[in-house]
């Protein structure tokens, strides 16, 4: 059914964890592809069989008429459940590139769940970020309200192994470990998930 598949791919995005991302489904997203490319083609022949009986393509009001606004308005849509599922995604990519990127590769299991173009996407958009950091020598990746604390206490939630280097001191993170760090140090960690903030 015309319509079905780019409804099934906004409802795929709208149906995942908020800020989370399936797989990018190739398989659908060139079928909704292949459809706006029948719309299209059935669109063109509609407009060229009334412009050869010397009719008015849009004053003209018979059957060919609606027929090829039925398939301009299917064009429209499906092109609009394209770009809404393009652009949801792009938004969750640069918000990784912020938490992430900036800090570390992603892991494999994000990763892999990126199209060629998303990798690409998410490579850049990090590289430009850092880029302008750079130029600025400016971190633009810590948090927008000033803690109250510049030290948070924190848990090591897998073995980080000895003698890493931060801002003020070295130290051994092993795991179940408790430490007193800079904010500004731990957060690299806790956006990976290998340590987590102890509060209270």
């Amino acid at each position: 059914m015309h319509g079905r598949k780019a409804y099934e791919l906004v409802k795929e995005f709208a149906s995942g964890e908020k800020g989370h991302l399936k797989i990018f489904n190739n398989e659908l997203f060139e079928r909704v592809i292949e459809e706006c490319n029948e719309h299209h083609n059935a669109l063109q022949s509609l407009i060229r069989k009334m412009q050869e009986e010397g009719l008015e393509v849009q004053t003209a009001k018979n059957a060919d008429h609606y027929g090829a606004l039925i398939h301009h308005l299917s064009l429209i849509r499906n092109k609009r459940c394209l770009m809404a599922y393009v652009y949801n995604r792009a938004e969750i990519i640069r918000d990784l590139a912020w938490k992430v990127g900036l800090l570390h590769e992603l892991p494999c299991e994000i990763q892999e769940k990126f199209s060629d173009s998303e990798e690409q996407y998410f490579k850049d958009h990090s590289k430009s970020l850092k880029l302008y950091m750079s130029q600025l020598s400016l971190d633009v990746n810590v948090d927008l309200v000033p803690p109250k604390d510049p030290y948070i206490k924190v848990r090591v939630l897998e073995d980080l192994g000895s003698g890493i280097i931060l801002s003020d001191k070295s130290a051994n993170f092993a795991r179940h470990s408790m430490h007193f760090l800079k904010r500004t140090d731990a957060e690299q960690y806790i956006a990976r998930g290998l340590m987590e903030e102890l509060t209270g």
